[in-house]
Formats: C-alpha cells, sequence, structure tokens
C-alpha cells in the first residue's frame, strides 16, 4: 500500500469517526451518563429575590411595544421587579415608545452612540438593582410565570445561570426555513436538557436567560454575551441549568440567508469567546464541562472541516468499493442540498429536501464562522432580521 493511499485512510477513518460522534455517539453518550450520574441541585417554589429584566434593543420598534405589555403582565410581586430596556443608538420609535411607560415603572438607558449590544449590557448590568438579571431579546414573549420559575433555582447558591427554553413559531409563509430551524431546536432542546442533567447546560440564550449580577465580566466589543458569560462563570466554579418549563417564543428568521448570517456571527464569536477564557479549556478543573463543550460545541463547530475530509478522502479511495460507495452517498446527499438550495423560496418542500439544505447550510455558516474568528475578523453590532433591507446584514 502506497503511503498516500495510507494517509487517505486515515483521514476517512478519522474524519468518519468524528462526523459520526459529533451527530451520533455524543447525544447518546450524554443520555446514557445524564442517567446514571445525574449532578443534583436544589429548588425552592417559594424564593422571591428581586428581579431587573434587562431588554436590548435596537430599531425595535416593530415589536418594543408587544414585548414592554408583554413583561409588565409577568407574574411576580411588583416592588421585585424591575423592567429596563437598554437601547443601542435606536434610530427608529423604539425609545419613544419605551418612554410612553416611564409612568409604570419602565427604565430606559440609551447608548449615546452605536456600539454594539455588549457595550450596551456593560452599561446597563451596574444600573440594574435585582439580585437576580434576567436577558431578553425584544422579540421574545416569555409566559407568564418565568421570574417564578427562573427564580426557584437561585436557591442554591452554586447556580450561577439559568437557561430558559426559547420556542420557535413558524412565522407567516411557513418558510423551509422555519421548519428546518424547528427542527433542528428541538435537537438542541433534548442536549440542553441531558446536559444540564448531567453537569451545565453549555451557554446561554440571549432571548431569556438569567445570572446572578455580581457574575456579569464587562465584555468587549465583539464579545457573545450569552456564551461568553456563562463560560466565565463555569470557569468560577459555579453550574449552570436549563429549566425547560421557562418557555419563551420567537419567530424564526424567513429565509435561509438571514439564517445563514446569524450563524456565521454566533459561531465566529462563540469561538472566540473559549479563546477569551482558556481555563474553561483545562480538563482537569471540571472534566465534565470540558468534555460537554467540546462535543457539542467545538467539535461541531470543526465539522465541516471534518466533512471535507471525509469528502476528499472517500473520492481519493474510490478505486475500491467500499469507498466508491460512500463517496456515492455523499454525492447523493449533497446533491438533495443543491435542490433544496434551488427551491429555497418554495414554501414547501420535501423535509428530506430542506433538512439536507439545512444541514450544509449550518455547517458552512460554521466553517466561514471558523474562517471569521481566526481571521479576526468579528462585527460589536448587528443588524436585526426584522429591520433588514435585502442589502443589509
Amino acid at each position: 500500500m502506497e503511503y498516500s493511499e495510507k494517509i487517505a485512510q486515515w483521514l476517512f477513518w478519522t474524519s468518519a469517526i468524528l462526523v459520526a460522534y459529533v451527530y451520533v455517539g455524543y447525544p447518546v453518550a450524554l443520555g446514557i451518563l445524564a442517567r446514571l450520574f445525574p449532578r443534583a441541585s436544589k429548588s425552592d417554589e417559594q424564593f422571591r429575590p428581586a428581579i431587573t429584566l434587562l431588554i436590548s434593543a435596537y430599531n425595535e420598534a416593530e415589536v418594543i411595544r408587544e414585548k414592554i405589555e408583554n413583561s409588565l403582565q409577568l407574574r411576580y410581586p411588583e416592588k421585585l421587579s424591575e423592567i429596563i430596556v437598554v437601547s443601542d443608538c435606536s434610530s427608529d420609535a423604539t425609545d419613544e415608545i419605551t418612554r410612553e411607560y416611564a409612568s409604570r415603572g419602565v427604565r430606559l438607558i440609551r447608548q449615546p452612540e452605536r456600539l454594539g449590544k455588549s457595550a450596551a449590557l456593560n452599561l446597563a448590568v451596574p444600573l440594574a438593582r435585582g439580585a437576580i438579571i434576567v436577558f431578553s431579546d425584544a422579540n421574545a414573549i416569555y409566559q407568564a410565570d418565568v421570574f417564578e420559575k427562573f427564580s426557584r433555582h437561585f436557591v442554591d447558591p452554586r447556580i450561577g445561570y439559568v437557561v430558559g427554553n426559547a420556542r420557535y413559531l413558524e412565522n407567516k409563509g411557513d418558510s423551509q426555513s422555519s421548519q428546518s430551524e424547528s427542527l433542528y431546536w428541538k435537537l438542541e432542546t433534548w442536549l440542553k436538557r441531558t446536559e444540564s442533567r448531567f453537569e451545565s447546560v453549555v451557554g446561554g440564550d440571549g432571548a431569556i436567560y438569567a445570572i446572578r449580577p455580581e457574575l456579569f465580566t464587562v465584555l468587549l466589543p465583539t464579545d457573545i454575551n450569552d456564551f461568553l458569560n456563562p463560560l466565565q462563570i463555569v470557569n468560577k466554579g459555579y453550574r449552570g441549568l436549563f429549566d425547560p418549563e421557562v418557555i419563551c417564543y420567537e419567530e424564526t428568521a424567513d429565509t435561509f440567508s438571514q439564517e445563514f448570517r446569524r450563524k456565521v456571527r454566533i459561531v465566529s464569536r462563540a469561538l472566540n469567546a473559549i479563546r477569551r477564557v482558556p481555563g474553561i479549556l483545562n480538563p482537569f478543573a471540571n472534566f465534565r464541562h470540558w468534555w460537554l463543550l467540546v462535543s457539542h460545541k467545538i467539535l461541531r463547530w470543526f465539522a465541516p472541516f471534518f466533512l471535507i475530509g471525509l469528502l476528499a478522502s472517500s473520492v481519493a479511495l474510490s478505486g475500491t468499493p467500499f469507498y466508491l460507495y460512500v463517496a456515492i452517498a455523499q454525492g447523493l446527499f449533497y446533491s438533495l442540498a443543491l435542490i433544496g438550495w434551488a427551491l429555497q423560496s418554495r414554501p414547501k418542500v420535501p423535509k428530506l429536501i430542506s433538512v439536507s439544505f439545512y444541514f450544509c447550510v449550518v455547517n458552512l455558516a460554521s466553517f466561514l464562522g471558523c474562517i471569521k474568528c481566526f481571521s479576526g475578523d468579528l462585527s460589536g453590532t448587528w443588524m436585526p432580521h426584522r429591520t433588514q433591507s435585502p442589502g443589509k446584514s
């Protein structure tokens, strides 16, 4: 056997094992370990700490009134709750609408120039009066009992953050982007719930997660707060929980292009967040969380490189029937994805095609996110998809 063929075989089996582990092996192993070795935590349904709801907004006039009305209807003692809208120098009517609710206790904190969400949070968090801060997006509509269900977990001093359950509504048009994102999110929800049972949920959710404010660390403009903060909190010795009963609702992106841009941004900044907390990669500090982080996030972000290696090596070895069949199977799968790309404007597409396309979109976004991170191409600001025109990003 020639040396080049040995290298191709090594690349094939290494890539195949890693791909199989990321998408099958890890969920199976996690499910077994969480059942055999769960990590207990305390809760108290009567625990009522003061809570600040911190709503991040940039040009959210379309949704901010509904969000504030929803927030005012949350079930919690009025003297123990606070609502803050932090505006990243919005140029539409976001601030004016928010000021209409000043008499009902809603505070507006306006950033004098547009510096991004991280800078806005740096400005607002020290001004919050709650013992717990709940971070929210302007388009996330909460169930009435969110504060009550969040608060019960913080009776345990070892819990540093709690992540809620963002459920995605298929928006108008019932696009294949909405369908695929909803399917993807069902898997993510299961992983979060199981990780939480085993050790700590990996990362937060900007739409609905809560932390102890003393554990908030000042952010850089390029930081992604709902991933970096949980890493920093775990690195300090705390745990993070996922509570599927803490529910909010959001619409998915209308198109794959919007979803694609969002995922590229998330991956690039989340990967950079790990570089900001190097201690989190020490397996001897907290092996359970290290395994969860590497398996759920890092290896998945690098999955497109494994997929490229798998395709290239199987083509290189296609003179052997086994590798030829594997190469053909991959070709058929990617052909389905190309069909999905061609049909992406249609509201209804066969699920196998839309899932194949979405899988490729997610992995291409991860690929570009990794490239952007390692090239230092990170952005500290972004445009909500509700306010984007076709030419904006």
